[in-house]
């Protein structure tokens, strides 16, 4: 019969809550991360287990630690996932960290493609709102993305029709709007060349190899909520992921 795996090891949960701090934009590059003593004290472990776990975000290329002053975040090039921009969300109630702001390229109903349609479940009437944005830093872009919503929800959230940011993020607006909320989702994941488009948006060459996300938000009755496909650029690291080898 299959088990039921085993509880993380504590210096892993304490490496991978640091990590998706980071990951999330809550700890920025050059921030300082907890010391080993305030790491022992928050999570009542002793202080070798504080010490690996900071050793392991460190072989993990997450942080550096500085001889006699503490350790710290690195710079990482990361595109940052659905799952940390939701929980930044969830927190603070900006989707955005500090420098980083989306540009409305296009809002409204629109007739669903056919990989979007399937994915809401439209049948028939396959008009749908979409939004379409990019999403910059002050080094310029750093992903193309377009959410879709059912005619249910387009009618329900009216600002998802407007080309003007939503600062809490879409999802979190969508579920005050109508009271469905996110349970969980599911992403499908290809490479290949840019579309003309998302090579002037992306500032790339044209044909530029980009990687490409399905994004899937059910809810807690396990429909679909929202569809989202974002193109990430070449060169910088987007997805990342632990598991067990047993």
């Amino acid at each position: 019969m299959p088990q039921i795996e085993e509880a993380q090891p504590k210096y892993l949960q304490i490496a991978h809550y640091i990590r998706d701090q980071i990951l999330r934009g809550d700890l920025r590059p050059g921030d300082e991360v907890a010391s080993e003593r305030q790491l022992a004290s928050d999570w009542n472990v002793s202080r070798p287990t504080a010490a690996r776990s900071l050793e392991a975000l460190k072989q993990q290329g997450f942080v550096e630690k500085r001889q006699g002053s503490g350790t710290y975040v690195r710079g990482l090039d990361v595109n940052r996932r659905a799952r940390e921009l939701y929980g930044r969300a969830r927190q603070t109630g900006k989707i955005y960290t500090p420098g980083e702001y989306a540009v409305i390229t296009s809002a409204g109903w629109m007739d669903a493609p056919d990989h979007v349609a399937d994915a809401l479940g439209l049948a028939g009437d396959r008009r749908a709102v979409h939004r379409r944005r990019v999403t910059k830093n002050q080094a310029g872009p750093l992903t193309v993305s377009t959410s879709w919503f059912g005619p249910d929800v387009g009618e329900r959230a009216p600002r998802l029709r407007e080309p003007e940011r939503i600062q809490e993020g879409t999802l979190l607006y969508v579920e005050n709007m109508t009271g469905r909320r996110g349970s969980y989702a599911e992403d499908r994941m290809c490479a290949r060349a840019a579309t003309p488009d998302e090579a002037a948006d992306l500032d790339l060459q044209p044909s530029s190899p980009v990687l490409v996300v399905y994004h899937v938000v059910y809810d807690l009755q396990d429909r679909a909520l929202e569809f989202a496909e974002a193109t990430y650029p070449p060169n910088r690291w987007a997805f990342e992921q632990g598991y067990p080898l047993t």
